[in-house]
Formats: C-alpha cells, structure tokens, sequence
C-alpha cells in the first residue's frame, strides 16, 4: 500500500508540473523565479507583454514561467495555483476577470508570494501589492478628443451619426476608457452635436465580452440594418484594435471606404500590426499606443523591488480602489498614433520594422 501510494503521489505530481506548460523557466534563476500570467495569445499585444517581461526579468537573474490562459478564468486560476505550487516567488498576472482571483490569491498569500496586477486590476483582493497599468482615463480621453478634433465639434460642426463600443464588463480598465471617452463626447451628445441612431449609449448596452472582435462585428451588423439604410455613420468609437478590425469588416460589408460612402472615423487601441495595416490602407483611423516595453519594464522594477524588501515606485496612491484597497500604481503615458504619426511613434522607436508593413 505505502508503494502504491509513493506511485500515486509521484505520478500526481507528475501531472501538476505538466499541467504547469510553461513557455520559460525550470530551474530557479539566481535572483528568483516569477509566474507571469497573461490572458491570451490571441491579441498580439498580450505576446509582447510577456515576451518583453520574459527578456527583462532574465536580464536581472529571474527565471520565468510565462502561462496564457486563453480567455478561460478557470485555465488561468489553475495556471496560477501550479505556479505556486512550483514554488515562484512572486507573480505578475494580467486577469481575465478581474473579480475570478480571491481564493487563488489567497492562497499565494498564505505562501508569501507577492502579486503584480498588471494592466489589468485584480479586484476584490487585499492580496495585490502593487498595480502596473497606463493612464487608461487618458486613453479614453485621447479618443474622445480625436473624434472631437476630426469632425470639428469644437468648431460646432455636426451633425454627426455616432455609434460607440465599449470592452469587457469583466475588465476594470474597460470603464475608465469608456468613461475618459465619455467626458469628451458626452456633452455633444446632449447638444445634438452627435447623434446615436441607436439610442446605445451606456456601457452595459455597448460593452463587448472578452473584447471579441467577432462579437463587435455582428453588433455592427445589428446596427446598420436596424438604424443606417437610409443614413450614414460618421464616427465610430471603438475602445480596442480586435474590436476595431471587426467594425470595419462590417463597414465594408455594407459598402462603406468607397468614394461614394466613406470609411467613419474609427477609433482603436493597442497599435496591432492588423491595424496600423488598416490605418495604413486608409480604413481605421488612429489607435492608442501604450508601449510595452515600458509597462514590462515597470512591472519587472516592481517586482524586483518587493524581492528585495523594497517599496517599488509610483505614481498613484488614489484612482485603483479594487474593492478592498487602494493599490498603488504606477501609470504609464499613452499616444495617440494615426497615419500622419505611426513612422515616428512606432517605427523610429524600434517597436515594429517598416518592412513588416511594405505589402500592407
């Protein structure tokens, strides 16, 4: 019985370190390991998140284990728990929900092990020592003032039709750039400066789960049959590239980027490679870039920090109540990137090469 049980246990454990499917790490680096947890390989900004975490943290002696869980809240708590259960001393995680992650941090709690939230807050825990994010009031409010300057609201142009989407109900971040966005466009909306033929107008009504670009784009569908045959639509506020890519497909579908119904104006965030393409072929119309390699590098000082009983810096000690506490935060600045700016903001800068966008 006691080898039957040796058996068991060794192949249980086993299973745990296969379930773990690391991309790096194994053995621990000199200063440490760190579980990086990401949301999903399917956005191409989530893969140069921990690509560029994976490098930094390396460069300081870390090991890594670098888990996507595929927009799946019960992959990512497993991921985590077998990143504890590994043993990591500490962990950077971009939550799927931000409200899924109590019990799992509770348990890295009870194991001492920090928690990062990184881009996206972790809410309803008290177990989240710092949080790594961009100013995402101020990427709503650089959309909002985008569509603002070009329709001319300010110089009482309009009217102009506008439809609005909106992220994930589950992602904290998807209100602050709704809500930054709002504080522009609203009072042209009260005003009857803009107008939206559809009535949709709070979030609940324009959010769109796990940012699903397929499910913006039947939205879009939706929106046009039911409130554009016989009227055109000026503007478009879209709060991320994936979701931008899908109104543009149903944009086109029904005729619009002619010269006799031209492309909206289509705002976009995360400066994808599919949409600086589009930007380039005159289709979207501006992204928000939030550079990577900083946020990265912000979450590793934090990191860094904590490990060597330090206190990490920040920026913010007011704005990311999670529901349980203030968590300190560091916020980072983002662009604004069109056609008139992309070479200088993402070319010139090493984030992407020209050649990639040559057949574009």
């Amino acid at each position: 019985m006691k080898k039957i049980g040796f058996v068991f246990l060794t192949l249980a454990f086993m299973m745990v370190l296969a379930a773990c499917g690391s991309q790096t790490g194994g053995s621990s680096g000199e200063s440490g390991t760190v579980g990086i947890s990401m949301p999903t390989q399917s956005s191409e900004r989530w893969i140069a998140d921990g690509n560029n975490m994976v490098e930094q943290f390396e460069e300081l002696g870390y090991d890594t284990n670098l888990q996507y869980a595929e927009d799946i809240i019960e992959n990512q708590i497993d991921q985590i728990e077998n990143m504890i259960t590994r043993g990591v001393d500490a962990l950077v995680i971009a939550s799927i929900d931000g409200d899924s992650l109590t019990e799992v941090l509770e348990l890295a709690a009870s194991m001492d092990i920090p928690v990062i939230s990184y881009d996206r807050l972790i809410r309803n825990s008290e177990h989240v020592s710092y949080y790594a994010t961009f100013d995402n009031f101020q990427v709503g409010v650089l959309k909002g003032e985008y569509i603002e300057q070009y329709l001319g609201l300010a110089e009482n142009n309009g009217p102009f039709n506008i439809e609005l989407f909106a992220g994930s109900p589950d992602d904290n971040n998807a209100y602050f750039f709704f809500d930054g966005a709002m504080s522009v466009l609203q009072p042209y909306i009260d005003n009857g400066q803009l107008i939206v033929q559809s009535g949709q107008t709070d979030f609940q009504q324009v959010a769109t789960l796990r940012w699903d670009g397929s499910a913006a784009q039947e939205r879009m569908d939706n929106l046009l049959s039911g409130f554009y045959t016989d009227k055109t639509l000026d503007a478009v506020l879209s709060p991320y590239d994936g979701i931008s890519i899908g109104v543009i497909s149903s944009l086109k579908g029904v005729g619009y980027g002619s010269a006799e119904l031209p492309m909206p104006v289509v705002t976009g965030q995360d400066a994808e490679r599919p949409s600086i393409a589009s930007i380039i072929a005159g289709e979207q119309t501006q992204t928000i870039f939030k550079d990577t390699r900083e946020l990265a590098g912000k979450a590793v000082e934090m990191v860094d920090a904590v490990l060597k009983g330090e206190e990490a810096e920040v920026n913010d000690t007011e704005t990311y109540d999670n529901g349980v506490k203030i968590v300190p935060s560091y916020l980072l600045k983002p662009t604004t990137v069109d056609i008139n700016n992309y070479k200088e903001v993402l070319i010139n800068s090493g984030y992407y090469d020209e050649d990639e966008f040559d057949d574009k």
